[in-house]
């Protein structure tokens, strides 16, 4: 089947053409039809496989042209990277349509973004607390929002977007169409499709935590940081396939520390993305990675979703993620679009149990490789990776054999028994007076 097939109008299939695309992925031939005909859809699909046509075509077919202010159709997204990822996707598909394509997003200047949104829109890409905060404001009203889209809904939850999404969800009009796709089903999105979505049609492409057939995977098992950091540094330095690399650490610090530790080696090939970054500087990142001025970017889960970038040829986890899920996610960044891809993942002792949830759910065993001799294996730990020694229970079982248990007894006289009796009596008894002060003695009164 090709998009002509799908009858898409002439418009749409000529920024197609212009783009090179001619055959529909499969979420995108499930979904089209059923999006047309005006029900509610929830689409399963793994990351990579176009899922922001797989809305964006249908949603677009049926827009017609209108001066109205106020957007018809809206588009939440949980992170600032994909309203402009989003957007741009949109202004692609619109080259030879007038239609207006706005995006907000916090971080930035809200007084700018409600000027934006005053001059107009058809389509509002945004995340739901900037969203919130214009609707709340008045420069932006919902009331003629006829299609709803959530993409990456677990996502938003995961980042505490709960209680602003089911706050938009309240205030937007009642007659719409919902549409959510997303790669991965949780027992919290299923609430949330139970409690708003009206008997939605549901597709899955391929079942959640299939292994992605076109990245080859493989492990290293790495004892601490610094020799991860020398495993890192030989791969880069020696692999010549290595063109294109996408890191990935848990946390803001450990990305900072990461790139202090390669910037001597590969100074001007780094880039560095997390939420302490200004929009600008994660943009721009962004942008020089993708076309080739970056050979490395470093990166928190905060890309890990939807952005599409081009040529990955390695996406490295610099430790392992702690739910499988976004295992998925963060290795779904390369290997798209039908190309070959690579992922490495290090795995310390501490990880080895989140490797072993991430083969249960894939179903897939991970080859495991040997760290090459030339790496320095370091004896040096960072303070997060050290014993905690307040913990009486941080030493290892084998060195608790052969310790002599003394079991100190309590002298005699300091132990206490409860032989009863009145504690008044007792002291009446011992001192022959009360024990109350001030409490008289009886007897005959002094005259």
């Amino acid at each position: 089947m090709t998009f002509t097939d799908l009858n898409i109008g002439k418009p749409l299939n000529n920024a197609l053409t212009d783009l090179g695309f001619d055959t529909p992925t499969p979420i995108q031939e499930m979904a089209y039809n059923t999006i047309l005909s005006g029900r509610d859809v929830v689409g399963i699909a793994q990351t990579g496989t176009g899922k922001t046509f797989a809305y964006a075509l249908p949603l677009l077919r049926h827009l017609k042209y209108s001066e109205q202010k106020h957007p018809r159709i809206l588009v939440l997204v949980p992170t600032r990277e994909l309203v402009v990822q989003v957007v741009g996707e949109f202004e692609k598909l619109t080259t030879y349509m007038s239609v207006r394509i706005k995006g907000v997003y916090g971080g930035t200047n809200i007084n700018t973004q409600k000027q934006n949104v005053y001059d107009g829109s058809d389509i509002l890409v945004a995340t739901p607390g900037r969203l919130l905060d214009l609707a709340l404001s008045g420069v932006l009203r919902l009331k003629n929002i006829q299609k709803l889209v959530i993409d990456e809904v677990d996502e938003m939850l995961n980042l505490g977007f709960r209680v602003q999404l089911t706050n938009l969800l309240d205030i937007l009009p009642e007659k719409r169409q919902n549409l959510l796709f997303s790669a991965t089903m949780t027992a919290d999105v299923n609430e949330l499709i139970d409690a708003f979505f009206n008997q939605p049609e549901r597709f899955t492409v391929v079942p959640e935590g299939t292994p992605l057939d076109n990245i080859h995977q493989t492990v290293f098992k790495v004892p601490n940081f610094f020799t991860k950091v020398n495993l890192l540094e030989h791969l880069l330095k020696t692999g010549e396939s290595f063109e294109k690399v996408l890191v990935f650490a848990e946390s803001k610090r450990l990305v900072d520390r990461l790139e202090e530790q390669l910037t001597e080696q590969f100074e001007g090939e780094i880039g560095v993305i997390h939420s302490n970054k200004s929009q600008n500087y994660r943009l721009r990142s962004i942008e020089r990675f993708q076309d080739g001025r970056l050979r490395i970017l470093i990166a928190t889960d905060i890309i890990a979703r939807g952005i599409d970038f081009e040529g990955i040829s390695h996406v490295i986890n610099f430790d392992t993620p702690d739910y499988p899920e976004n295992y998925l996610h963060r290795i779904g960044r390369t290997g798209r679009a039908e190309a070959k891809g690579n992922a490495i993942t290090f795995v310390n002792e501490a990880e080895t149990c989140y490797l072993e949830e991430i083969e249960s759910l894939m179903n897939f065993k991970i080859d495991v490789m040997s760290i090459p001799n030339d790496v320095e294996i370091s004896d040096i730990f960072t303070p997060e990776e050290q014993p905690n020694l307040a913990d009486k229970n941080y030493l290892p079982e084998p060195s608790r054999k052969g310790v002599k248990q003394v079991k100190t007894e309590k002298k005699l006289k300091n132990q206490k028994v409860n032989k009863g009796g009145s504690y008044r009596e007792k002291i009446k008894a011992k001192y022959k007076k009360p024990k109350t002060r001030g409490q008289k003695p009886r007897g005959k009164k002094k005259r």
